[in-house]
This record gives C-alpha cells, structure tokens and sequence, in this order.
C-alpha cells in the first residue's frame, strides 16, 4: 500500500465514521496536520476522494465533506445493486482458497457480534474481500466508494442498533453462506436482499424525515 492509498483509506474511514462530520470543511494544511501524513500523499488521496464522491473540492473554499442525503442514497443503491450482483457472480466462479478461508472467518466472526462498530468493522472487511474475490479492479473501483458511502448512511441514521445489526447479520450471512457454497444463485437472491432492506431502510428514513418537516440533507 503506498502512502496515498494509506491517506486514501484512513480519510474515507473517517468520513464513513464522521470523525470527519458531514458540511465541514476543512484545508489541506488542516489535513496535513490532523492525519500526520505528507502533502503529496495527501493531495493524490484527496484528488481520488472527490473523483468518488466522498469529499468535494471546492476552489477558494476547501474540502468539503459531503452532507448526508436520502436521494443521494437512493441513487447509490441503484448503481449497488447491479454491482454486487455482478460482483458476488465473479466471486462464485473466481474466488481462490485463500479468498475463501479468509469468508469463512469473517462468517465465523459475524455469529458472535451484537453491536455496531465491530458489526460495521466486519461488513467493511466483507465489501473488501468481495471485491478482491471478483477479480475485477474495475468493478472494484466503481463499487467500494459506493458501498463506503452507504454504511455512513446507515451509520447516521440507525435508530435501534440491536434491531438493525441483527437484520443486517442475517443478511451479511446469507450472502457469504453462498459464497462459501460457490452458489451464484443463492449469492444473487442473498445480496439482491440485502440491498433490498437497504433501499427499505433508506425509504423509512425518509418517512421519519417528512414527519419531523426535515427535507434537507441530514447527517449526525
């Protein structure tokens, strides 16, 4: 991993996470000096953050960090969809041994988790592993920041942790069950609903938004 993709990482963590806040702005040099990390690195990781919609440079201004938003979510969960749907297909027919192990544990880890960060932690490492096992950086790049952008999504606006984490392990489960299983017609069923209590999930956002007057873009 080289500098910029470290830079590249952590700032995208902290931008799902909100450590750095959805409507902040912030410099380069503030940057710089909050993550410990070189210009250039940070400029090349900073460029590729705006190219995939998790910060928006904005000349004379600074970086911005994205406010949350219902429509945004729902036009990311179009384009997600398709994704992983295509994704969990290569992953069925390409994944190595190793790949799989590696499912195997992150499975074995899901059946013992209740709360949301190690919950989150796990389904991060998920979107990692089923990337890798598609074999396709192009694929890969289009569908990681839309899967970032969506966990903070979900993360801004969970209302009952227990209940969601245990809707999204079932989930989370069946769908590496499948790849275990090198099952394309069991992974596509599994992440086509997963996606679909995404979806779900965002639209009941949107209906506790209306009856609190809230329209605007929201964050924490």
């Amino acid at each position: 991993m080289t500098k910029a993709d470290e830079a590249y990482t952590t700032l995208a963590e902290m931008i799902e996470t909100a450590r750095l806040k959805p409507g902040d702005f912030w410099t380069e040099a503030g940057l710089v000096e909050e993550l410990g990390m070189g210009r250039t690195p940070l400029r090349e990781a900073i460029q590729r953050l705006d190219r995939d919609h998790l910060v928006r440079i904005r000349p004379g201004r600074g970086i911005e960090i994205p406010s949350i938003s219902v429509d945004d979510q729902l036009r990311r969960l179009e384009v997600r969809r398709s994704m992983e749907s295509l994704a969990v297909t290569l992953a069925c027919a390409r994944a190595t041994d190793r790949e799989l192990a590696a499912i195997g544990e992150l499975t074995e880890q899901l059946h013992g988790l209740d709360e949301v960060e190690p919950y989150l932690a796990v389904v991060r490492e998920t979107h990692v592993l089923l990337s890798a096992a598609a074999h396709n950086e192009y694929l890969s790049d289009t569908m990681t920041p839309l899967q970032g952008l969506s966990r903070r999504f979900w993360l801004a606006n969970i209302v009952d942790p227990e209940e969601e984490v245990a809707v999204g392990k079932s989930l989370h489960l069946d769908l590496l069950t499948a790849l275990l299983e090198r099952d394309a017609e069991k992974a596509q069923r599994a992440v086509l609903r997963l996606n679909d209590y995404l979806v779900d999930f965002t639209l009941n956002v949107a209906a506790r938004n209306s009856r609190v007057g809230r329209t605007a873009p929201v964050g924490f």
